[in-house]
């Protein structure tokens, strides 16, 4: 396959894979730390009018959802390209990053949590996403007979 064609497919599979993880660790955030009483977490809109209502603790799991996000998907994204893996990685944390900024401007959060997310949650776990997929490719390339 085309280097070319098998990056911009790693691209797409980290993308979705990465999303997948978010999303997943979103739906059963309310399980593991129930929204405040009377907090609507369904809609964007009911989430803008009960974002006041919500205590740090109730940040953990966006937090989470968005740095394990970003990490799986330039994990998968710098396993499956062939060059530049680095440079791919970023673009999954920087495509993450992006919708992490909108995100925190449409719903408003407190200014503490955009630092800490948008700070740690996108780049820096893009970066460990990286250094794990070349690792992990080492060590399969050393295996090798």
């Amino acid at each position: 396959m085309h280097p070319y064609v098998k990056n911009s497919l790693a691209l797409v599979a980290g993308f979705i894979g990465g999303s997948i993880i978010n999303m997943a660790i979103i739906q059963i955030s309310g399980y593991i730390i129930p929204p405040p009483d009377g907090a609507d977490t369904t809609t964007m809109e009911g989430l803008k009018q009960a974002i006041h209502l919500f205590s740090p603790i109730h940040f953990l799991m966006p937090f989470l959802a968005h740095a394990v996000g970003t990490l799986v998907g330039a994990l998968i994204t710098g396993l499956i390209a062939t060059g530049n893996t680095q440079l791919l990685s970023w673009l999954i944390g920087l495509l993450f990053m992006a919708g992490g900024i909108t995100s925190y401007v449409m719903l408003l959060a407190p200014t503490w949590f955009g630092i800490i997310d948008i700070g740690l949650a996108y780049l820096p776990m893009a970066w460990i996403g990286w250094k794990l997929s070349k690792r992990l490719k080492e060590k399969k390339q050393n295996n090798k007979f």
